[in-house]
């Protein structure tokens, strides 16, 4: 047996390739699937069966596709509610995939039909085995149990409990832990983990799930820690159970320049994908800064801040859109128009957009806040409410960024400042600003700095 993990940092998640040398199945894959075919090829196997350990509510699937492609067999919980034709799986079948045996696990918490699949050689000895996890048992932690429903939030986390333990009764403790979720992903809930690489044993003796004896003490520090998350989750689990077609990936002609202008001047997302400073510094009029290239932020919190389902044009070069055509096919958002660029050259936004006013902000680190900060300016904080509670600037307001769009009017009109972490999540509130008419400036600094600045912190 072989792994070949396939990874998206974007989305905090990971697929799998599980082969035996000839031939493979596929766990958890992403919409881009041309990205587990390619490690199909280099491993020289042929990818005969697909599968699922739940209906993603992150991501949309490329299982159906990829099965398709392939003429793959298609594992799905015979008990989700599917449109599409599948091979229905359940507890406690051993299915085969070449030389391997494959056993279901029924894993309920993170979804009420999750299952998790333990994979070994059929040999005699039963060799070394791999555990796929999904949303189930991560590194460190477990799913986050409130993606269905508030009334369900609580069943499921006692079901998360009792489930990790199952699965690892299921398991040899030097199982090594493959899960899909966990690595950034906002599907996973409780201490964070930067672990590259876990095994059964591992998680038997330090991950809270499984070292907690309390079952009713775990299940309170787990709500107690559930957070916000994107906007378009409500989307993906539904378009899962709907079965969706091959993501399109071509970066589309360039919109002509009326066009664009005709776009900014009508309100619709233009959305700037170049270094947030740069934008700051020159932009045009109504577009808005979403930063692609720096971190892993940027498919996460467009999908988290955009109106769902509204016309989008992609304003870059070329290369960092096609970049981000890929990125926002994972999560539904097909097709967006775009006006480009050079590949990775400067762009010319006056011919992009000749009729469209360029505009500028000023940015500057806490040291600028510190010296030309007037009475009755604002400062604004747009991270999560947790980061705020746990320290902030005296004096801040706290919008998190996911919800400016609703609550611009509830600040004063004052100039604002505005701050998040990193500067990520600030130069999109900053744009959002912009975009209305706000002075704004942006904080292009981390937040653990600001003490050193000489501002007062909470």
């Amino acid at each position: 047996m072989d792994v070949v993990v396939i990874e998206t940092p974007q989305l905090g998640d990971r697929s799998y390739l599980v082969h035996d040398g000839t031939v493979a199945l596929v766990i958890d894959p992403q919409r881009d699937i041309d990205r587990v075919e390619a490690a199909a090829a280099d491993a020289g196997v042929r990818i005969t069966h697909v599968a699922e350990t739940h209906l993603h509510n992150d991501y949309v699937t490329g299982g159906l596709v990829l099965a398709k492609a392939h003429g793959a067999d298609y594992w799905v919980n015979g008990a989700d509610e599917v449109s599409f034709a599948r091979i229905p799986v359940s507890d406690g079948q051993v299915l085969r995939v070449g030389r391997l045996l494959v056993t279901v696990v029924a894993t309920p918490g993170h979804t009420h039909t999750h299952l998790s699949y333990v994979v070994r050689d059929d040999v005699p000895d039963g060799g070394p085995e791999a555990v796929f996890s999904g949303g189930s048992l991560l590194y460190g932690s477990v799913g986050r149990t409130d993606l269905i429903s508030p009334h369900d939030t609580a069943t499921l986390a006692h079901q998360q409990y009792s489930s990790v333990r199952r699965l690892v009764d299921s398991a040899k403790p030097d199982a090594a832990l493959y899960p899909t979720h966990g690595f950034g992903s906002f599907c996973s809930i409780g201490p964070a983990s930067h672990q590259d690489s876990s095994t059964i044993g591992e998680e038997t003796e330090s991950n809270h799930a499984l070292t907690d004896p309390n079952e009713d003490h775990f299940v309170s520090e787990l709500l107690a820690n559930i957070t916000a998350y994107p906007a378009y989750y409500a989307h993906m689990s539904p378009l899962n159970a709907a079965g969706v077609g091959p993501a399109h990936l071509a970066v589309p002609d360039s919109v002509d320049a009326k066009e664009l202008d005709r776009r900014l001047t009508a309100g619709e997302w233009v959305v700037d994908l170049r270094n947030r400073v740069a934008f700051a510094d020159n932009h045009l009029h109504g577009s808005v800064s979403f930063e692609y290239g720096r971190g892993d932020n940027f498919t996460s919190y467009l999908g988290w801040v955009i109106p769902w389902k509204q016309p989008l044009t992609l304003l870059g070069p070329r290369d960092e859109v096609e970049k981000a055509i890929r990125d926002l096919a994972r999560i539904g958002i097909e097709s967006p128009d775009a006006a480009v660029g050079p590949h990775g050259r400067t762009i010319d936004l006056g011919a992009l957009a000749p009729e469209s006013p360029q505009v500028s902000y000023p940015h500057g680190d806490w040291n600028l806040l510190s010296r030309e900060r007037k009475p009755e300016d604002v400062v604004l904080d747009v991270r999560r409410p947790e980061e705020f509670e746990a320290s902030h600037v005296l004096g801040a307001l706290n919008v998190p960024v996911h919800e400016l769009l609703g609550r611009i009017t509830e600040l004063p009109e004052a100039r604002t400042w505005v701050h998040c972490a990193t500067g990520y999540r600030a130069s999109v509130a900053a744009s959002l600003l912009d975009r209305t008419g706000r002075e704004v400036v942006l904080i292009d600094a981390r937040f653990r700095d600001a003490a050193g600045a000489g501002i007062e912190t909470s």
